[in-house]
């Protein structure tokens, strides 16, 4: 088991991306938003900083069957385990619901960039530009 405060951010990180290559669960305690600990094995797939800079694992969790998210730093402690995952991840879907087919590297980049720097449902017009470097 890692206890969280005794080391950095990165080898937590680390060893939370280590675990999302390997397809291998990781059991950690966490505390809640209304400061209750709980503990669940999750099966990680991406891990992301939100707007505010804080970093979420977005993870399959085996007590709910569902995908949840984990504030990192709310995490208290975690243990790798070398469990493969056995949850099915959601696809991912369009907001009317139709799910997204990726056919080459460029469609990736693509939805990749447009998800992470464009505002979210607004439509760009040729003559804005606040989003200009």
């Amino acid at each position: 088991m890692r206890i969280t405060k005794n080391q950095t951010v990165r080898k937590t990180l680390a060893d939370l991306y280590r675990s999302i290559d390997r397809q291998h669960a990781v059991t950690i305690t966490f505390v809640d938003e209304d400061g209750e600990t709980t503990i669940r094995t999750i099966e990680a797939y991406d891990i992301r900083t939100t707007k505010s800079g804080s970093i979420r694992v977005h993870a399959m969790c085996r007590l709910r069957g569902d995908a949840r998210s984990f504030d990192v730093s709310r995490i208290v402690s975690y243990t790798t385990h070398r469990i493969a995952f056995v949850l099915d991840r959601p696809e991912a879907t369009t907001p009317a619901g139709r799910t997204i087919v990726v056919r080459s590297t460029a469609q990736l980049i693509a939805r990749e960039l447009g998800r992470d720097y464009l505002p979210a449902r607004r439509k760009l017009a040729q003559t804005d530009t606040s989003l200009a470097a």
